[in-house]
């Protein structure tokens, strides 16, 4: 048996790509290049972050304010309510959406015709939620806007398995982390630049989705999938994608379980910012503060993504910067639990931030190398990415949760257990180092 090292295959025909390949396999080079993909991929992913970053964690919470009153344990109980069934709707839209645009055909291939659709619903449904008054009409309109927009992250999610070489994963991965963060903190800043002005935020948000989800498409035009064959539609294998088999796809398996836990531990207390500003740390304007926070998150996450997720490409090691990242939030997180000030806040923000930016660095391209098949690579990332987006909309609803049974304390080692059990969760990892 040779003991020379194995040397990556060239990439493969579109058709033979997908009939043939899995998440370790090189794609067809992108039709304009992969250095315009790498560029475009990061406001495209600002885009649709700036909205989740928004939106729940501050007009949406607001807007609950304004609309039932200044009870605390009421607007906790509501937006409890309302987070819990968006957070269930996109947890069902992403498989959906990933299953419907894997096995999607048309001049434009597979992608594109849904992340345009979905910016288009998204953005109306997103301008519906501004004038919502009731709780029923917080919940239709909350939903579909996770749905709309889950339509179009999705097939989002699968354009780096569908273009980008496994070689340089880890420098897209990083892109793509900084833009996911620079939208989702960005998205609190502009957001609370809105505090006073909701109907107009919405409005901004939903016009900025479109535009640029739009122009991402048409600078990075994908090959036809017409004559590609679809695989035949079973009802039982598609209701088995919510299930992620241990046994089956066992590397799979441990990298969703890896994020859901630290996703749900960071957000459960950042995502919860605004109230822990008013009712834990007593800021009479935490809209004035926000803006200063997020950009020492920002400073944080930039610093570290820039630097781990080519780094993990040139070590050709993933785990060790998971295992980084959780040291790193965990300790931040000790910090307002053991002083109740906003200083300690301030700090625990970038020190959060860069922790939080290393695993986002090379998660994704960790999570990219344990998909099972290229026939299903959206529909598989659908389903990790409910561990990503999942936790970041049902963050109010966990937190609620906690801040009713113990108080707003109680959100702190809550979050760095589950951080710590989800770098942990990563170690089995048998294809990845």
């Amino acid at each position: 048996m040779s003991d020379s090292p194995t040397v990556p295959s060239a990439p493969m025909t579109e058709n033979t790509f997908i009939a043939q390949a899995s998440g370790q396999d090189d794609p067809p080079a992108p039709v304009k290049g992969l250095r315009r993909l790498l560029w475009w991929i990061f406001p495209a992913n600002v885009a649709v972050f700036m909205v989740w970053g928004a939106v729940p964690g501050i007009l949406l919470p607001h807007q609950v304010t304004l609309a039932f009153g200044e009870a605390n344990q009421a607007n906790v109980a509501n937006l409890a309510i309302i987070s819990t069934i968006g957070a269930f709707a996109a947890m069902v839209a992403q498989p959906i959406a990933g299953q419907i645009s894997d096995r999607t055909r048309s001049r434009f291939g597979r992608r594109a015709p849904w992340i345009v659709l979905g910016a288009l619903a998204g953005a109306l449904s997103l301008i519906g939620l501004a004038f919502a008054s009731t709780l029923v009409g917080f919940i239709i309109a909350w939903t579909l806007v996770q749905i709309c927009y889950n339509f179009a992250q999705g097939p989002l999610s699968a354009i780096m398995p569908d273009r980008v070489p496994q070689a340089r994963r880890g420098t897209f991965a990083a892109i793509t982390g900084i833009g996911l963060m620079v939208g989702a903190i960005g998205g609190q800043i502009v957001g609370s630049l809105f505090f006073n002005s909701i109907t107009a935020g919405y409005i901004t948000f939903a016009v900025l989705s479109v535009v640029i989800l739009t122009l991402f498409v048409v600078a990075n035009p994908d090959r036809s999938s017409t004559r590609i064959t679809p695989e035949p539609f079973s009802l039982g294998e598609f209701l088995r994608t919510f299930w992620v088999n241990p046994v089956a796809n066992p590397d799979f398996f441990w990298a969703f379980t890896g994020r859901l836990l630290l996703y749900t531990g960071y957000f459960a207390v950042t995502g919860y910012q605004l109230y822990l500003l008013q009712y834990y740390f007593h800021v009479d304007h935490p809209e004035t503060v926000i803006p200063m926070l997020g950009l020492l998150s920002l400073v944080g996450i930039i610093i570290s993504t820039a630097v781990s997720g080519p780094l993990s490409d040139r070590v050709g090691r993933r785990k060790p910067f998971v295992f980084g990242s959780a040291a790193f939030v965990s300790l931040a997180f000790l910090l307002p639990w053991m002083w109740q000030d906003i200083t300690a806040w301030m700090i625990m923000t970038f020190i959060a931030g860069f922790g939080f930016g290393m695993f986002q660095a090379v998660d994704t391209a960790l999570i990219s190398e344990v998909l099972p098949s290229a026939k299903s690579f959206a529909k598989d990332l659908g389903v990790v990415n409910i561990a990503a987006t999942l936790p970041q909309t049902l963050a109010p609803a966990v937190a609620g949760a906690i801040v009713l049974a113990v108080g707003y304390a109680g959100l702190f080692p809550v979050a760095i257990v589950l951080g710590i059990l989800g770098a942990l969760a990563i170690w089995p990892i048998k294809s990845v180092r």
